[in-house]
């Protein structure tokens, strides 16, 4: 799997999640050794909290997560 800008991660509450919910990380801008990505726990307020992790802290962020077809 690729990552691209502007991709939506449901994460699973296993790896990273608040309680026992899943959260969705949003790609907000990919560059070479970063990511930049907004997490919130509802896709369809839009209210949550930008962070930056490597692109390696990334992929076990979203390790067994899905990506949504939601843009």
């Amino acid at each position: 799997m690729k990552l691209e800008q502007g991709q939506v991660w449901k994460t699973s509450p296993a790896v990273h999640g608040h309680g026992d919910q899943s959260l969705f990380l949003r790609i907000v801008q990919l560059e070479r050794l970063a990511v930049e990505y907004k997490e919130m726990a509802n896709l369809l307020s839009k209210d949550g909290k930008h962070k930056t992790a490597t692109k390696k802290e990334f992929c076990r962020l979203i390790k067994g997560a899905t990506l949504s077809d939601y843009k």
